[in-house]
């Protein structure tokens, strides 16, 4: 519990950042169905493929806890769950206590460390189903090689109604694994008869791609192997051959199911790697970019960092306590100091209560408070990227309808093509918002039914802007 606690403090608490805008307004929605009524598609369409939303409503009517505290809840548990599932595996992996505790405490101080070019971290500053869908994953693959089938299937629908495509991911390392340790037990084969997972795929269930989705998908290059940069394949090949490594120390030293991991993870990383080159690199088959193999790479770090975390510990950190703090103090300093530069303009920790310091936020919550539950805004494509917002999410603060952006809401078109026309349209109407002017504004009222509009300037000559900063306006858009 203390462990989870200092990793909410080392890596921050960002409730309403990033993939935040997806998942929270879908929360909000579900506790109060009148928010929203304009242009909901773009959260709803991941909403309705998960139970999450409707989990974290569900626990706010029964315990009558606020909302914000709700979530600094559930980003608690979830880490707590995290770090659980993180010491049963090395439980599984290690003899020793310390090895155990070892690769807990890596984890614990890497929760935001990039995953290779993925775009993920192992663990998010803010509540989402990944959250929950990463411990259920591990304690799928834990059950199976405990060998308690029921539990590994429970487990497995859990997170398959949280999160199905990491349901995927935890069920074929968990497949590989078995495998692996079957070989190694029985010693019965020596050829092995690959299985072609890929005729499985329904491919009717993804469309051809229209330009419109390209365009979507172009603003995503981490789906693209070959815009990887140097060092993000690195990430990828980097992790297969320390695995290889540890797999000849685990024989050496006599540990069997750390061996078994190793093995398991080798196949799984190249199996992956391999599903990555098919769907991204040929044009043709963009349509099957949104089943993400790279992002199984999410996975694969988590039990790197356990399996490294339980050998420092084993070889050199030991039960020397000074050794564990000159590796872990500054390591954490480190990773809390990053994430200060990545929201330089937001507080560590966003609690409830605390006065925030970014102008965006201030002028979101002003919304919130003071603008109708039916109002529709419209703001700059990029608001999400701008220098000072730090990725705050519109609808997640103010919890208005807005029109489609050009930052978060992409990730949803990838996902659901059959949005891709509505949200280029809308994006391509609020194209030179930087230059807009009344007449802009009122064409958007026209053609989309805006009533709201936030600017980055004092005021905008023609239309009543009851709130305004130096630097931000929110305004009114008269008919």
């Amino acid at each position: 519990m203390a462990l989870a606690t200092a990793a909410i403090v080392v890596h921050g608490y960002h409730p309403a950042v990033e993939d935040a805008e997806i998942y929270l307004p879908a929360i909000k929605k579900a506790l109060n169905p009148s928010l929203y009524p304009h242009n909901d598609i773009f959260f709803m369409s991941h909403a309705r493929m998960t139970l999450f939303p409707k989990l974290v409503a569900a626990s706010v009517r029964i315990s009558h806890l606020p909302l914000d505290w709700a979530l600094l809840l559930w980003q608690w548990l979830s880490i707590f769950l995290l770090l659980l599932a993180c010491w049963h595996l090395g439980r599984l992996a290690f003899r020793t206590p310390a090895s155990r505790w070892g690769g807990v405490a890596l984890v614990a101080s890497l929760l935001t460390l990039p995953v290779a070019g993925t775009a993920l971290y192992v663990m998010d500053e803010y509540i989402n189903p990944r959250s929950l869908s990463t411990p259920a994953v591990l304690f799928i693959i834990i059950s199976v090689a405990e060998r308690r089938y029921v539990r590994a299937l429970l487990w497995m629908l859990f997170t398959a109604a949280i999160h199905p495509l990491m349901v995927v991911f935890g069920a074929t390392y968990a497949a590989i694994y078995l495998g692996v340790a079957w070989i190694n037990t029985r010693a019965a084969r020596s050829e092995q008869r690959a299985i072609a997972l890929a005729a499985l795929i329904p491919f009717g269930l993804f469309p051809p791609a229209t330009d419109a989705y390209r365009e979507a998908l172009n603003s995503r290059p981490y789906f693209f192997l070959l815009r990887w940069h140097w060092y993000e394949w690195l990430g990828i090949f980097g992790p297969i051959a320390l695995f290889a490594w540890w797999r000849w120390v685990a024989r050496r030293i006599k540990e069997p199911a750390l061996q078994y991991f190793c093995e398991t993870s080798v196949i799984f990383g190249a199996t992956f790697f391999v599903a990555g080159l098919v769907i991204t690199i040929p044009s043709g088959l963009a349509n099957l970019v949104e089943l993400q193999p790279m992002r199984s790479l999410h996975l694969l770090y988590v039990i790197l960092l356990v399996l490294g975390g339980g050998l420092l510990a084993q070889f050199v950190l030991k039960e020397k306590a000074w050794r564990w703090i000159v590796l872990f103090v500054p390591l954490c300093a480190a990773m809390a100091f990053v994430q200060g530069e990545t929201f330089p303009n937001t507080a560590h920790l966003e609690l409830k209560g605390v006065q925030s310091r970014n102008e965006w936020v201030h002028a979101f919550t002003w919304i919130r408070q003071n603008t109708p539950v039916g109002a529709y805004f419209a703001l700059d494509p990029d608001t999400m990227s701008l220098p000072g917002e730090d990725q705050h999410g519109f609808r997640a603060l103010a919890e208005r309808s807005m029109l489609a952006d050009n930052v978060k809401d992409t990730g949803a078109v990838t996902m659901f093509p059959a949005m891709a026309e509505t949200w280029r349209e809308q994006v391509r109407a609020q194209a030179g918002w930087r230059r807009f002017g009344e007449s802009d504004f009122k064409r958007l009222r026209t053609q989309y039914g805006v009533d709201w509009i936030v600017v980055q300037a004092s005021g905008v000559p023609g239309l009543d802007c009851p709130y305004s900063t130096a630097t931000l306006s929110v305004c009114r858009i008269g008919s």
